[in-house]
C-alpha cells in the first residue's frame, strides 16, 4: 500500500521474475516476453505491474497501447519489415528494437503515434538504402511519408494507394524506378505526392489527380513518357505542377481551367524540357492565379496565344529553346507582376515591343537567338546586357558594337530655313566636284592593287606565302577574304563583339599567361586597345586541317552563360592554329581560391554562385551537346566580372590526337580531379566529369587546393576521413565557419553532396541535373540574372 493505491502481485514481492529495475530502465518480463519502459516513477511502475497482470489473467490481446509507448501488432509487424527491406549503413535504425517499446514515444527514430498507430514515418537524409517492402500498407493510420534524399531503389508499392488517411508522400531524390503506381490515386485525403528526382518510367496515370485535397504534384527529373492525361488539367485542388525533365510527348491539353473551379488555383505549371509539340493552348490564358509557366526546351511551335496576357500574376515567363514563330505580343508588358521572361533561342520576328521596357519589376530578360528585327527599347538596352540580345542579325542598338543606321525619314529637317534654288554654276562645279572624287578614289584602289600584286608576286617567286583562298583553288568566303590580310592565313569569327583582322590578331603585343599539354595561352593586346586571350595550339598533337576546321566550327556554334565561348580561330600558312577567346583579368577560380590576399575573404553565397554556375555548365555540355569535358579542374573554371562561374576548355579533346587526350588524364590524376577508375579505364565518362567537379565543391568547401596532398591522401580521401572521425567542422574553410550559425546546414547539406559526387563508385555519383536541383534546394535564388553569352577568359591549363 502506498497512499491510496491497492494493487496486488502474483508472485513475491521484489524478486524475478515480476520486477526488475535498474537506473536507466525498468524491465518487466511476463511469460518469458520482455517489454522495456522508461524509469518511470515507483507509483507509475506499480501501475504498470497492475496492467501487466490483467494481461496474464484475461489472455493475450492483438494489441498492446500504454499510453503510446507500444504500437499496434499490425503496425508493429510492418515496422519490422519495412527495417527489414532497407540497407541501413549509418545504423540510424539501430534503435528500433525487437519488442515494441518506445516505438510511440519518441524512442524509434523518425517515428511518431496516435493511439498506438503509425502516424508519420520520417526519415530524410538517413543514406538509407534497399527497397519499401508491400507490408507499407499495414499502417492504417498514417498521414506523412518522408524518406526524400536517400538511395532507397525498386518500385514504389501498390499497397501505398490503400492508406485512407494518408495526406503526404515525399519521396524524392531517390532511386526509385518503374512505373508510377496508379493506386496512389485512391487515397482520399493525399495533398503533396513528390517523387522528383528518380528513375520513374511509363506513363502518366490519369488516376493520380483523383485526390480532390492534392494541391501539390512533383515527378520531374525522371523518365516519365507518353501524354500529360486531362485529368490533370481539370483537378480542382492543384496549385503546383512540376514535370519537367521528362521524355512527355504530344500536345498540351487544351483544357486548363476549362473546368471553372480551378481557374485561380493553379498557381505553378512546369512542363520544361520534355518533347511536347504541337501550339501553346489558349486555356492556359484562363489560370488568373498563375505564378510560374516554363515550357522551355520543347518542339512548341505557332504564335503565342493572346490569352497570356490574362495571367495578370505572372512572375516566370520561360519559353525558351522551342519553334515559336510569329510576334512577340504587345500585351505581354501590361503583366506588370513579371520578374523573369525567356523567349531565347526561337523563332520571333518583328520588333520588341516598346511595352516590355516598362515592366517595374523585370530582372531577368532573354530575347537572344531569334529573327528579332528593329530598335531594341531604351529601357531594356540599358538595363539588360548584350547577351540578352544576341543572335538577332537585324536587331539593333542594344551595344556599342550595334548601332541603329539613320535613315534619312529620321533626320529632322530645319523648319526655319528656306532652301537656295540651285543655278547652273552651282550644279556644274557640284559635277565636278563628285567626279574628281570618284577619280581620286580609283586612283587609291588602283596604286594600292598595284602594290599587292608586286608583293604576292614576289612572296610566290620565294614560296613564303600561299593564296588567300580554300584547299584545291576554292575562291575563299567574305569573311575569310577580310580576315586574311596579308599574311595568307584565314581567319573565321563567330558571333560576338570582337571584331579584327588575321594583321591585327598577329601584330598584337603578346604576354605569355601559361602553358600547357595543348600548347601556350597569351594575352595579346591589339592596336586598338582590345585584348583577347589566345590559345596557341601545339601543331603536332592536332588533328589534319579539314577534319580540325569540322570540329572547331562546331565548338564554335556552343553558346551558354557557364560556358567559355570561342570567339575565333586563325589556321596560318605555315600550320599555326590559333583559338581566340574574350580576355577577363579575374581569371581562373584556382587564382581566385588559392592566389588572393589574407584580407580578402569569399563568402558562402559567392562560392555556391560559382558552383551553381560549374553544374549549370556541365549540365549543357552532358544533356545538350553531348560533349565530356575530361579535365575539369579550378584552373579550367573562370570567372567573369560578377563571379559568374564560365567552363573552359570543354571540346578541345576533339581537336587533339588520342595520344594527346591520354596524356590530358594523366596530367589531371596529378592535379588530384581525377576520377579513380580513369586508372583502367583511360577513357572520360560523364561519370568522371562529375568527379572533378565533386572535388572543386570540395575545393569550394575547404579553400584546400587538392593539387596538395594532406597526409599523404588526396583531397576526397581526406575530408571522408576527417568526417568519419565525427570532426565534420574541421573540414570548413575557417571563413566559412564564422557565420556557421546561419549558413550550417547549407554547408553540411553541401559537403555531403560533394561527397556523393566523388563516390568511388561511377554508379553512385548522380547526374548533373540531380546536384543542380540539389544545390538549388539548399540556397534558393533570390533573383536570377539574365547572364551573358559565355565569354570569358582560357585558362592556362589546357
Amino acid at each position: 500500500m502506498e497512499g491510496d493505491l491497492t494493487y496486488t502481485c502474483p508472485f513475491q514481492e521484489n524478486q524475478l521474475p515480476c520486477y526488475v529495475s535498474d537506473r536507466k530502465k525498468e524491465k518487466w518480463k511476463i511469460q518469458n516476453e520482455p517489454f522495456y519502459f522508461p524509469p518511470f516513477s515507483r507509483r507509475f511502475s506499480q501501475l504498470a505491474q497492475i496492467f501487466l497482470i490483467f494481461q496474464i489473467f484475461l489472455g493475450p490481446v492483438s494489441s498492446i497501447s500504454w499510453d503510446g509507448i507500444i504500437v499496434t501488432e499490425a503496425d508493429y509487424q510492418a515496422l519490422q519489415a519495412f527495417k527489414h527491406e532497407l540497407i541501413d549503413p549509418k545504423g540510424f535504425l539501430k534503435s528500433w528494437n525487437d519488442s515494441g517499446y518506445g516505438a510511440c514515444s519518441g524512442g524509434w527514430v523518425g517515428i511518431k503515434c496516435a493511439q498506438g498507430q503509425v502516424i508519420v514515418i520520417q526519415l530524410p537524409w538517413r543514406g538509407l538504402g534497399g527497397r519499401l517492402t508491400e507490408k507499407i500498407g499495414q499502417f492504417q493510420a498514417l498521414r506523412k511519408l518522408s524518406l526524400h534524399d536517400n538511395f532507397i531503389g525498386g518500385q514504389i508499392p501498390t499497397s501505398l494507394g490503400f492508406l485512407p488517411n494518408l495526406r503526404g508522400v515525399q519521396l524524392f531524390n531517390n532511386m526509385f524506378s518503374g512505373s508510377i503506381p496508379s493506386s496512389l490515386g485512391l487515397c482520399p485525403l493525399l495533398q503533396t505526392l513528390d517523387l522528383g528526382n528518380n528513375s520513374l518510367s511509363g506513363v502518366l496515370p490519369a488516376s493520380l489527380v483523383n485526390s480532390t485535397k492534392l494541391f501539390r504534384l512533383n515527378v520531374s527529373y525522371n523518365s516519365l513518357s507518353g501524354l500529360i492525361p486531362l485529368s490533370f488539367t481539370q483537378s480542382v485542388s492543384l496549385i503546383y505542377i512540376a514535370l519537367e525533365y521528362n521524355s512527355l510527348s504530344g500536345p498540351i491539353p487544351n483544357s486548363w481551367g476549362v473546368n471553372g473551379e480551378n481557374v485561380s488555383k493553379i498557381e505553378s505549371l512546369t512542363l520544361g524540357h520534355n518533347q511536347l509539340s504541337g501550339v501553346i493552348p489558349s486555356g492556359i490564358g484562363n489560370l488568373s492565379g498563375l505564378r510560374t509557366l516554363d515550357l522551355s526546351g520543347n518542339f512548341l511551335n505557332g504564335s503565342l496565344p493572346s490569352s497570356l496576357s490574362n495571367l495578370q500574376k505572372l512572375l516566370v515567363l520561360n519559353l525558351r529553346s522551342n519553334r515559336l514563330i510569329g510576334l512577340i505580343p504587345d500585351a505581354i508588358g501590361n503583366i506588370s507582376s513579371l520578374r523573369e521572361l525567356d523567349l531565347s533561342h526561337n523563332s520571333f520576328s518583328g520588333e520588341i515591343p516598346n511595352s516590355l521596357g516598362d515592366l517595374p519589376n523585370l530582372d531577368s530578360f532573354n530575347v537572344s537567338y531569334n529573327n528579332l528585327s528593329g530598335l531594341v527599347p531604351i529601357n531594356l538596352s540599358q538595363k539588360f546586357n548584350s547577351s540578352a540580345f544576341v543572335g538577332n542579325l537585324d536587331l539593333c542598338g542594344y551595344s556599342d558594337s550595334t548601332p541603329c543606321p539613320i535613315s534619312p525619314s529620321q533626320t529632322p529637317p530645319s523648319p526655319k530655313k528656306r532652301r537656295r534654288k540651285l543655278s547652273t554654276k552651282d550644279i556644274i562645279l557640284i559635277a565636278a566636284g563628285a567626279l574628281l572624287i570618284v577619280l581620286l578614289v580609283i586612283c587609291c584602289i588602283l596604286i594600292c592593287c598595284l602594290v599587292r600584286k608586286r608583293k604576292m608576286a614576289k612572296e610566290a617567286k620565294t614560296g613564303k606565302a600561299a593564296p588567300p583562298g580554300g584547299e584545291k583553288g576554292v575562291p575563299p568566303t567574305a569573311a575569310e577574304v577580310e580576315a586574311s590580310g596579308e599574311t595568307g592565313g584565314k581567319l573565321v569569327h563567330f558571333d560576338g563583339p570582337l571584331v579584327f583582322s588575321a594583321d591585327d590578331l598577329l601584330c598584337a603585343t603578346a604576354e605569355i599567361m601559361g602553358k600547357s599539354t595543348y600548347g601556350t595561352v597569351y594575352k595579346a593586346t591589339m592596336e586598338d586597345g582590345i585584348q583577347v586571350a589566345v590559345k596557341r595550339l601545339r601543331e603536332k598533337i592536332t588533328k589534319g586541317q579539314r577534319e580540325f576546321e569540322t570540329e572547331v566550327n562546331a565548338l564554335g556554334k556552343i553558346r551558354h552563360p557557364n560556358l567559355l565561348a570561342l570567339r575565333a580561330y586563325y589556321l596560318g600558312p605555315k600550320g599555326e592554329k590559333l583559338l581566340v577567346f574574350d580576355y577577363m583579368p579575374k581569371g581562373s577560380l584556382a587564382t581566385f581560391l588559392h592566389a588572393r590576399a589574407p584580407d580578402t575573404p569569399i563568402d558562402w553565397s559567392t562560392r555556391m554562385k560559382i558552383a551553381k554556375g560549374m553544374t549549370r555548365g556541365l549540365l549543357y555540355l552532358h544533356n545538350n551537346v553531348n560533349i565530356i569535358h575530361g579535365n575539369l579542374t579550378s584552373s579550367n573554371v573562370l570567372l567573369d566580372e560578377h563571379t559568374n562561374a564560365k567552363i573552359a576548355d570543354y571540346g578541345l579533346s576533339r581537336l587533339m590526337t588520342a595520344a594527346a587526350n591520354a596524356n590530358v588524364i594523366a596530367t589531371a590524376g596529378a592535379l588530384g580531379y581525377r576520377a579513380p577508375e580513369l586508372s583502367k579505364l583511360k577513357k572520360a565518362t560523364t561519370k568522371t566529369d562529375i568527379y572533378s567537379l565533386g572535388v572543386i565543391i570540395l575545393e569550394l568547401l575547404t579553400g584546400k587546393s587538392p593539387g596538395e596532398a594532406m597526409n599523404g591522401v588526396d583531397l576526397p580521401q581526406w575530408v571522408a576521413s576527417i568526417v568519419k572521425e565525427e570532426w565534420t567542422n574541421e573540414v570548413f574553410d575557417l571563413e566559412l565557419m564564422r557565420d556557421a550559425s546561419v549558413i550550417g546546414d547549407e554547408l553540411l547539406n553541401t559537403l555531403k553532396l560533394a561527397l556523393h559526387c566523388v563516390d568511388p563508385s561511377p554508379s553512385a555519383r548522380p547526374e548533373a541535373h540531380q546536384i543542380l536541383q540539389q544545390l538549388e534546394e539548399i540556397r534558393p535564388e533570390t533573383a536570377t540574372s539574365s547572364g551573358d553569352d559565355g565569354g570569358a577568359m582560357p585558362s592556362p591549363s589546357d
